[in-house]
């Protein structure tokens, strides 16, 4: 488990920093009171993933506690009672994540929301494309301050091969002059892959020039910064930016799902299912697809109430989504009926792996209050590949059929 070190000298405080962190984010906490009890914790195990920690101590009245911590390479947010404006110039020179104010209960929502901002950036991919060095290791190091995965280059050419090797990269930040493509460049190259929901581009350049910050936008960043700039603005700008692709990812997440069973639902079954049919003609990859039934599912509902019925939809839904890859797709399509699109499987490999399924589903106990149910389903399958997903579909539906009217819990296949 990863561990926050928590250095404030009122005991109180500490103990309602440790409470919330502990409970709400799920961290180990450890504490210190003092400058000195900080080293000695620092001295004998530095892995922290941040600290937070006050600026003045009883043994330590001018920040030294923050320059002994960063000493140590832990990431660190500040905690205060107060600050002016010459204490906020020192302390956020000094690389430090954040700075927070005591007092308000809304600073502890910000503060919490801080860290877990924090722990997420350690999956998202950042681009620096600047060709000065200086200004590339000011935004990298920044970045790496609030622990993003940060690829850097000197020019458009060198940004766009990263990207090909990376198609993962949430945030290019792009300087306007470099050498062999310049930043307008760049960005047009790279909004014919990625639209404005997909990544976000920061245009940044020196230049006193106030009609690039909208040249910039034209050309199809999300924002514009203009250097030399201060590390707090630089950090709204990058953080409310990937907030903004994280809810529009979030709100197009849930357009795609069931409420119920968190599967896709069949509006975006058809929409991604009809990519991996083209991209299976290119690439001359089998696919097979199947319909699930739950058997007798009405009698479930009726006997012991909808609640029952929506848990044993929920557990069905559960076992689908262990036993099938992230490049296949399981939806729900109404009811108690679900549709699995299996890429590259071979009908060989589809009738052992639907029989696990089965046999996973007709084992499970599912409990109801007092009452232990089990429930079985039945399946149709259709592995001979065609360019419509509707008369596989059908097909599928056609041995699903099958399948129940010759006994239930059992599958038909078309070979």
């Amino acid at each position: 488990m990863e561990k926050i070190l928590i250095i404030e000298d009122s005991k109180s405080l500490n103990l309602l920093f440790s409470t919330h962190v502990k409970r709400e984010l799920g961290f180990e906490v450890v504490s210190a009171f003092s400058y000195k009890e900080a080293k000695g914790i620092l001295e004998k195990d530095s892995d922290f993933f941040i600290a937070l920690s006050d600026i003045k101590l009883p043994d330590a009245l001018n920040g030294e506690v923050i320059d002994l911590v960063l000493s140590f390479n832990v990431s660190t947010i500040v905690v205060t009672g107060g600050i002016s404006d010459e204490i906020q110039d020192a302390i956020c020179s000094k690389k430090i994540i954040d700075y927070v104010l005591k007092g308000n209960p809304d600073n502890l929502i910000y503060l919490l929301s801080l860290i877990k901002r924090i722990k997420l950036n350690e999956t998202i991919k950042v681009l620096v494309a600047e060709d000065s060095s200086t200004a590339r290791k000011i935004i990298t190091e920044l970045l790496k301050v609030h622990k993003y995965i940060v690829y850097d280059c000197k020019n458009g050419e060198e940004a766009l091969s990263i990207l090909k090797e990376n198609p993962d990269i949430k945030m290019l930040i792009t300087d306007y002059h470099m050498p062999k493509i310049n930043g307008f460049d760049l960005i047009s190259e790279v909004r014919h892959k990625y639209n404005k929901n997909q990544m976000v581009i920061i245009g940044t350049s020196s230049q006193e020039d106030d009609r690039l910050s909208s040249k910039f936008i034209k050309y199809g960043a999300n924002d514009f910064i203009t250097k030399p700039f201060r590390a707090e603005e630089f950090y709204c700008r990058i953080t409310q930016n990937i907030q903004n692709l994280e809810y529009i990812e979030t709100i197009k997440d849930i357009s795609h799902r069931d409420y119920l069973t968190n599967l896709y639902n069949r509006r975006y079954f058809f929409e991604a299912v009809n990519r991996l049919v083209a991209l299976s003609k290119r690439e001359k990859k089998k696919f097979t697809v199947a319909m699930l039934d739950l058997d007798h599912f009405k009698k479930i509902n009726d006997i012991y109430g909808h609640q029952a019925g929506d848990l044993v939809l929920q557990k069905a839904a559960s076992i689908l989504i262990k036993r099938f890859r992230e490049t296949d797709v399981v939806a729900r399509f109404g009811g108690e009926e679900f549709c699995v699109f299996a890429y590259d499987m071979r009908p060989k490999d589809a009738k052992e792996v639907f029989e696990v399924v089965r046999k996973t589903i007709m084992k499970d106990v599912i409990k109801i209050d007092e009452h232990e149910l089990k429930v079985t389903v039945s399946i149709g399958i259709c592995t001979k590949s065609s360019d419509s997903i509707e008369e596989m579909i059908n097909e599928a539906d056609a041995n699903l059929y099958q399948a129940k009217e010759t006994g239930r819990n059992r599958i038909v296949f078309d070979f």
